[in-house]
């Protein structure tokens, strides 16, 4: 039954991502003029800065579905990867245990704002701001000097291969599908959207509101902790206080882009893959055409308000859209 299901749920989502269509102009045009986007060593580069960006957009998406978001991703990245460093500092610690850790150290973090939005009640905005700079002190007194050499068996996280593609490609294929036959096609994933629609509405149905977003903060915490593990075997390097830097809003700009709506209840795994493969085939297609840094940061900061312009007005149409079916069925 969920075989013969997915297709015709691709394929909604499909035409619910009006970015696809630009990115698809964005690559054929840098191709153009630079001859060198689809270059393998090119393509790589994008899928695996896309696939760090991925894996914690998932849940950050989901999150946002459900009418949650978390702004803590960033540090909690940092915090998994000094954990992930402690144990592997000059490469004699074991990487299974190192990456154990760290993703428990991320879900520490995820399950502590889960108590505070979902049990206590409070603002997930401000609560997940606060634990921003809260955990990235926390990694910062964890390590306070930067450590680097983890060991060739840690690094094969970060740059290994297989079938010339990299590890945390096939890792990020793998949460991204498992994401999207939970979303579209199990009950908890319509309860994901049933919650974020109306909380109210959904309780009274006989969904648990609190269950599966407190869950949904504590997967995002440990996706996050596993993603740090991701960059510092990659970098080689763990410096504290600036791994994971501004990576919340990276992640939240993608799955905006990709249209999971601000207001909650909208959304899907599709566009959230669009969304992040945009962002990573902007920022490369900038350094392809010998765009500043400084320009590059500028572009960012616009992409994240159009991220928001569109999501807001994909939720208009979508609303009237609706609305005007309603009309048409009751007219017949």
């Amino acid at each position: 039954m969920i075989l013969r299901r997915l297709p015709s749920a691709l394929l909604e989502s499909v035409v619910r991502t009006p970015l696809l269509v630009i990115l698809i102009v964005l690559v054929v045009g840098v191709q153009l003029a630079t001859e060198a986007f689809f270059g393998w060593s090119n393509v790589r580069g994008i899928l695996q800065d896309s696939a760090v960006i991925a894996i914690v957009a998932v849940p950050v998406a989901m999150l946002l579905i459900a009418g949650y978001i978390d702004l803590s991703v960033g540090s909690t990245l940092a915090l998994g990867g000094v954990v992930a460093s402690l144990v592997m500092d000059k490469g004699a610690g074991n990487p299974a245990l190192a990456v154990l850790l760290a993703v428990l150290a991320g879900a520490a973090v995820g399950l502590i704002n889960a108590f505070v939005v979902v049990v206590l009640g409070l603002n997930s905005f401000i609560t997940t701001l606060g634990t921003l700079t809260a955990v990235r002190g926390v990694a910062q007194l964890v390590s306070p000097v930067p450590r680097n050499n983890f060991g060739d068996q840690f690094g094969l996280l970060g740059v290994g291969t297989l079938a010339g593609i990299p590890f945390s490609v096939w890792i990020a294929a793998a949460v991204l599908l498992i994401a999207a036959v939970f979303l579209s096609l199990t009950p908890a994933g319509r309860h994901v959207f049933a919650i974020g629609v109306n909380r109210e509405a959904a309780y009274l149905s006989g969904v648990r509101v609190k269950v599966l977003p407190f869950w949904l903060f504590g997967l995002s915490g440990a996706m996050a902790g596993f993603a740090g593990t991701i960059v510092v075997a990659r970098l080689n390097s763990a410096p504290a206080g600036q791994i994971g830097s501004g990576f919340e809003l990276v992640v939240l700009t993608a799955v905006l882009l990709g249209g999971v709506a601000l207001t909650g209840g909208e959304g899907g795994i599709f566009g959230v893959i669009v969304g992040v493969l945009f962002y990573g085939a902007l920022n490369n297609s900038l350094v392809l055409l010998g765009v500043t840094t400084f320009w590059q940061a500028v572009a960012s900061g616009v992409a994240l308000v159009a991220a928001i312009g569109l999501s807001s007005m994909t939720h208009v149409l979508r609303v009237r859209l609706a609305a005007a079916r309603a009309q048409r069925l009751a007219a017949a």
